[in-house]
């Protein structure tokens, strides 16, 4: 496809960053607002169909109102000449794919740190009203920070405008993520992306797919019909609730599912770090745990014989632990209660001859005024 160096007089096209079935995405430079971008150009074959063209100017639209962390911003859509192209946020990092692929399975911690965030961020975009369609590691992209970001929602539809009865001989989404009901040709739903997302999480954590095949026809299959192995058979390290909740995400009807991304992401949230310890090793010894001290009482001596080898202390000798000496904190409470506050005692005393002293001369005033009569 031959792409020019600068779409819409704005755009400066500086190096490819990956290519999918639709669309090739590019690192590129705004020159208006002076920021690094990435563009998505379709391809000409989708690039020449005006009924293609306005579907996926309005899923542009609707992806463009979706304003999240967790998601990838649209900046931009627009054509030039017969190169159709949308221009989104840049996120610099990798995608998860490349990361499984180097790593294979992630620790459960850090696997559910990603996945809470595509929860968060494909939930915001369920209560908008839209549906991702084809959730895969490709479109989670990581930043350095571990910062993750959905990309893709160029083949997102508004639920408003999908018809539950409607049924497709196109397949929406990746043939190893997508839902039995995509399978099938059906009109994706929240749930299709919950299915998806569970898709994911077996990968991350097992380092294989639930389901691989040579076909997407067989593939399909095995998403409609065939239960998936229990991910802890992979990894025991996986806890069975969090394996019970893949479990459930990759039930074959969507009603079986969480509703909603939001609806697993709260899910994932009550699985805190405490209630996930690593796997204590083979040799290594349990924590040793202090006691308080107690005493030590011996049993009465029984009239039956001891055991051999054993001998029965006497009443005389049972033995108890001393006493704690008092802390400092203890020393000090009692220590107040021995001082003598001469400060008190002098200002009593004073008050008292004070008043004493007043005594006599009130008596020598009533002398004076009533004397005794001769």
């Amino acid at each position: 496809m031959e792409t020019p160096k600068l779409l819409s007089n704005r755009y400066s096209l500086e190096k490819p960053l990956g290519d999918g079935g639709m669309a090739v995405v590019y690192r590129a430079r705004d020159l208006i607002l002076e920021r690094t971008v990435a563009i998505k150009i379709l391809r000409p074959d989708y690039s020449r169909d005006p009924s293609f063209r306005e579907r996926f100017r309005q899923e542009a639209m609707a992806a463009a109102k979706l304003t999240h962390p967790n998601i990838v911003t649209i900046h931009d859509f627009g054509i030039d000449g017969d190169q159709l192209f949308i221009v989104m946020e840049y996120v610099p990092g990798t995608n998860l794919n490349a990361i499984l692929e180097k790593r294979g399975r992630l620790p459960v911690e850090e696997a559910l740190l990603l996945i809470r965030q595509a929860c968060a961020g494909i939930g915001y975009a369920h209560r908008a009203g839209l549906v991702h369609c084809d959730i895969k590691p490709h479109n989670f992209l990581i930043t350095p920070d571990n910062r993750l970001k959905v990309a893709d929602f160029g083949i997102a539809r508004a639920l408003a405008s999908i018809n539950p009865a409607e049924k497709s001989s196109v397949v929406w989404g990746s043939p190893q993520y997508f839902s039995p009901e995509q399978a099938a040709g059906e009109a994706p739903s929240p749930a299709s992306d919950v299915y998806s997302l569970g898709v994911v999480m077996y990968y991350m954590l097992t380092g294989r797919l639930p389901f691989t095949a040579t076909s997407a026809t067989e593939l399909a299959r095995l998403h409609r019909s065939i239960p998936p192995i229990p991910p802890r058979q992979f990894n025991p390290a996986i806890p069975e609730e969090l394996e019970q909740i893949i479990l459930k995400v990759l039930s074959k009807s969507p009603s079986a599912r969480y509703r909603t991304a939001g609806q697993l992401g709260r899910i994932l949230d009550t699985l805190s770090s405490s209630e996930l310890p690593p796997p204590l090793e083979p040799t290594q010894a349990a924590p040793a745990v202090s006691e308080p001290p107690v005493a030590r009482i011996t049993p009465k001596p029984q009239t039956a014989a001891p055991a051999r080898g054993r001998t029965l202390p006497l009443p005389q000798q049972i033995q108890k632990a001393p006493p704690p000496a008092p802390s400092a904190r203890q020393q000090e409470a009692v220590q107040p209660a021995l001082d003598i506050d001469w400060i008190s005692i002098l200002l009593g005393l004073i008050a008292f001859i004070a008043v004493g002293g007043l005594v006599p001369f009130w008596l020598w005033v009533y002398i004076t005024y009533n004397p005794p009569l001769p």
